[in-house]
C-alpha cells in the first residue's frame, strides 16, 4: 500500500513558521510569516512525526511495535497473525488470515489517503514471487544494474565469487576513481539482502573503502562476474564470524563479521561465534580443560543456555558446514552444492 502525502500528516508538536509563499508576498506586510500546525515536507521531523501519528494509530488496534525494528508493527489474535511493515510512505501487510489483513486495511482507509496496489511485487529492489512451493525474493534486476555498473555486460561469467586462498593486502597500487569501487561495493552490501552466497567476500571487499588498491577493484569485478553467471581476515589474523538462522527449511538471516579481538585458538574463536549458531561440542562439558582455560569467563553464559535446555549443540562436519560460505572462499566443488542448500536458486535455469 502506498500512503499519499504521508508526511502531511504528522502532527507538530514544536513552534515552527515557514516564509510566506511566493505571491502571498505584500510590500506592507515584508515580515509576515506562516505559523505552522501540521508538518510539511522539507521539516528535519517531518518523517518522524508521521512515524510517530502513524505508530498512534496502528497501536491502538492492538498492533505490537517492534523494538528490534520501530518500522515492524505485528498483531496476534489467537492463531490469527499479522504483520506490518512500513517504509516512508510504503507499507507491506502479510498475515495468515485475510479478515485480519482486511480489517486492517479498511481501518487505514480510514484514518490515512491510501492507494492498494496490490499483491506485492516488487519493493525497494527486491522482486517477490509467490508460488505453492513458498515466497521467492530475487534481485536480479538490481543485480543486472550492478553489471552495468561496473561496465561487465560482455564480460565471462565464473563461478565463484573470490579465488580459493586469495589474500588481499595493501600492496598494490591505489586506484583512481576510488569513489567507483565504494558505490559498487556499497551495491554489493545492499545486494547481501537476498544473496547469502557473497556475503564473505562483500564483507572482506568492505573492510578497503578508505583506501581501494588496484587487487581490491580486481576482486570486486570477480564477484560482479560471479553475479553474471547467476544475477538472481588473512591480513589482521582475527577470526570471521559466521552463521545462518533457518525458520524450518526457510533461510531467514545470515552474517559474516570479523571479530573484534585476536583469538588465541579455534575454541575461542568458536565460543565467540556461538551468538548464533553453535558447533562446539565441548561447550556442553563443564570440566575446563587445557584448551579452554584462557577464554574469557563471560563467554561461558552459553553453557548455562545449553544446561536449561534453550541450546542444543550438534557435531556438523566440514564437509556440511554451511557457514564456511561467510567465512572463507570455497572451490567451486563445494561452494556449488552449498548455496543450493542454501535454497539460492538460478530461476531463469533451465528445468
Amino acid at each position: 500500500m502506498d500512503v499519499n502525502n504521508a508526511f502531511l500528516h504528522g502532527d507538530l508538536h514544536e513552534e515552527k513558521y515557514m516564509s510566506l509563499p511566493p505571491g502571498l508576498r505584500r510590500q506592507k506586510e515584508e515580515n509576515l510569516v506562516c505559523h505552522l500546525h501540521k508538518s510539511l515536507y522539507g521539516l528535519k521531523q517531518a518523517s518522524r512525526q508521521w512515524l510517530a501519528k502513524f505508530s498512534k494509530a496502528i497501536r491502538s488496534v492492538g498492533y505490537a511495535q517492534s523494538r528490534a525494528d520501530y518500522s515492524l508493527f505485528t498483531r496476534k489474535q489467537g492463531k490469527s497473525f499479522t504483520a506490518l511493515l512500513i517504509y516512508v510512505d510504503d507499507i507491506l501487510i502479510i498475515g495468515n488470515d485475510p479478515m485480519s489483513i482486511a480489517t486492517t486495511k479498511k481501518f487505514m482507509h480510514s484514518h490515512f489517503h491510501l492507494k492498494d496496489l496490490g499483491d506485492l511485487k516488487y519493493f525497494l529492489g527486491i522482486e517477490v514471487s509467490a508460488s505453492k512451493n513458498g515466497i521467492f525474493i530475487s534481485q536480479c534486476k538490481y543485480a543486472l544494474e550492478i553489471i552495468e555498473d561496473a561496465g561487465l555486460l560482455g564480460a565471462a561469467p565464473i563461478d565463484t565469487h573470490m579465488e580459493q586462498g586469495l589474500k588481499l593486502s595493501d600492496k598494490s597500487n591505489l586506484i583512481k576513481n576510488q569513489g567507483h569501487y565504494r558505490r559498487l561495493v556499497g551495491r554489493l552490501i545492499y545486494l547481501t539482502m537476498s544473496r547469502p552466497d557473497i556475503t564473505y567476500a562483500v564483507h572482506v571487499l568492505s573492510r578497503f573503502m578508505h583506501q581501494p588498491r588496484k587487487a581490491h577493484m580486481e576482486a570486486v569485478f570477480r564477484v560482479v562476474r560471479y553475479l553474471k553467471n547467476a544475477p538472481g581476515c588473512p591480513l589482521t589474523r582475527r577470526s570471521t564470524t559466521g552463521y545462518y538462522v533457518f525458520l524450518g527449511p526457510s533461510l531467514i538471516s545470515w552474517r559474516s563479521k570479523r571479530q573484534k579481538t585476536l583469538s588465541l585458538s579455534s575454541t575461542e574463536a568458536e565460543y565467540r561465534a556461538m551468538t548464533g549458531a553453535c558447533s562446539l561440542h565441548i561447550a556442553a562439558n563443564p570440566v575446563f580443560h587445557e584448551r579452554t582455560r584462557h577464554i574469557e569467563m563471560d563467554f561461558h553464559y552459553i553453557r548455562d543456555k545449553i544446561q536449561d535446555g534453550s541450546i542444543i549443540t550438534r557435531h556438523v562436519s566440514s564437509a556440511h558446514q554451511l557457514a564456511d560460505i561467510l567465512t572463507k572462499p570455497l572451490g567451486k566443488e563445494i561452494f556449488a552444492p552449498m548455496i543450493r542448500k542454501l535454497g539460492v536458486q538460478d530461476i531463469h535455469s533451465p528445468t
